[in-house]
């Protein structure tokens, strides 16, 4: 059974490792395209993701979810979305995949 699981852990992997060198950049310095997010239930992670994942359903109950619950009052500079982050990173990887 965790052979059949495998491929989408390296894809997984692939993907959040994309994502965290996204993240390393200057904060001031998101690429034209992308929009930078802050992902955790209690210690935020900052990640770029691109913009076309506002156009996801997934993402936008995401984001509904978060208004709920933070209304538009983001003082760290961008969006926050409270969920887990390994959840945030699965979402992604299938919004970038699909």
């Amino acid at each position: 059974m965790g052979i059949l699981r495998l491929p989408s852990l390296i894809a997984n992997a692939k993907h959040f490792t994309k994502l965290q060198s996204l993240c390393h950049r200057n904060h001031s310095d998101v690429s034209k395209g992308y929009l930078a997010v802050y992902v955790g239930e209690i210690q935020k992670t900052r990640i770029v993701v691109p913009i076309s994942f506002l156009e996801q359903p997934l993402f936008q109950d995401l984001l509904r979810k978060s208004e709920e619950e933070f209304g538009f009052h983001h003082p760290m500079g961008g969006l926050t979305i409270h969920c887990e982050e390994d959840v945030f990173m699965n979402l992604t990887c299938r919004l970038s995949s699909s």
